[in-house]
């Protein structure tokens, strides 16, 4: 194994953060972000720094290549997958100032609609949209044209900006509570009166633990389907208040063990979409500091 004189070192140091973001934004896994980063570092670590006149653009584009690969492959498998697939979520404790360090694009429903794009295209959108990267630029990251990225990066914005989604919803957080209270006691119209009439709920369970196979959909299923889901665990259930990816949400245990992350996505003053991940997977990192930009 190579080892990296100190300045390429700290020169990857300083990029890590950002690394792992774009990687993130890409894969919408911050496990498999880690392991892209990782795989960028060995490379790094092997390169001979003073032939690159910007070390900061090599180390992009080969996160950026590295992270598709991780997502082609991943979509390969992907019909094997049970359910609905949720992006791994970034816990952090509750309160404005995670909000304020959490962009718009690490919310679960950016990345929800960013996995909608194909890998070449959320890469080019990720880089032009959230990193400014300029497009003669993503075009040598990707091998296409600066016209074909501009082409690719509007098609996307305009699917984005059609989707509507709401920012990050750190002031909601009493709406939240509230409507956790609601369920937790079996109180449907107080749950109806938090949620939007079309609220969406989503479950991750993977291929280890149980979880709805469709999203459950309008106020009255979901109401429903949480206060079933709560009375199952009655005595036995803890939910810690935490910011998911900058929405409100919980850390949920039971029986002391992390059982799931639920989060909400506020918009007009309802919940209108509410995602509980369970795949055991993609809650390892759950507690462990995580740094990003």
């Amino acid at each position: 194994m190579s080892t990296a004189a100190p300045d390429a070192v700290d020169t990857f140091t300083g990029a890590r953060p950002r690394l792992v973001g774009l990687a993130y934004r890409i894969l919408g896994s911050l496990a498999d972000a880690e392991d892209v980063v990782s795989e960028v570092w060995f490379r790094w670590a092997a390169t001979d720094q003073d032939r690159l006149d910007r070390p900061g653009a090599w180390l992009t584009t080969v996160t950026t290549r590295v992270a598709v690969d991780h997502l082609r492959a991943r979509r390969r498998r992907s019909a094997d997958y049970p359910g609905p697939w949720l992006p791994e979520p970034i816990v952090g404790a509750p309160g404005p100032e995670e909000v304020a360090v959490l962009a718009d694009s690490l919310t679960l429903g950016f990345l929800i609609l960013l996995d909608e794009l194909g890998p070449v295209e959320r890469a080019v959108f990720v880089l032009a949209e959230v990193f400014a990267v300029p497009y003669d630029e993503i075009a040598d990251v990707v091998g296409k044209s600066p016209a074909a990225c501009r082409q690719i990066a509007s098609r996307a914005r305009r699917r984005v900006r059609a989707a509507h989604l709401p920012r990050a919803s750190g002031p909601d957080r009493r709406l939240v509570d509230e409507l956790l209270a609601a369920v937790a006691v079996g109180d449907v119209q107080g749950v109806l009166d938090r949620v939007s009439p079309d609220v969406v709920c989503t479950s991750d369970g993977g291929p280890h633990r149980r979880a709805a196979r469709r999203p459950v959909v309008t106020g009255p299923r979901v109401a429903r389907f949480l206060i079933n889901l709560a009375s199952r665990y009655e005595g036995r259930m803890t939910a810690t208040p935490v910011s998911v990816n900058g929405d409100a949400g919980y850390v949920v245990e039971v029986d002391g063990e992390i059982d799931q992350i639920l989060s909400c996505a506020v918009d007009d003053g309802r919940v209108t979409a509410i995602r509980i991940m369970r795949n055991p997977d993609k809650l390892r990192l759950v507690g462990s500091p995580s740094q990003l930009r």
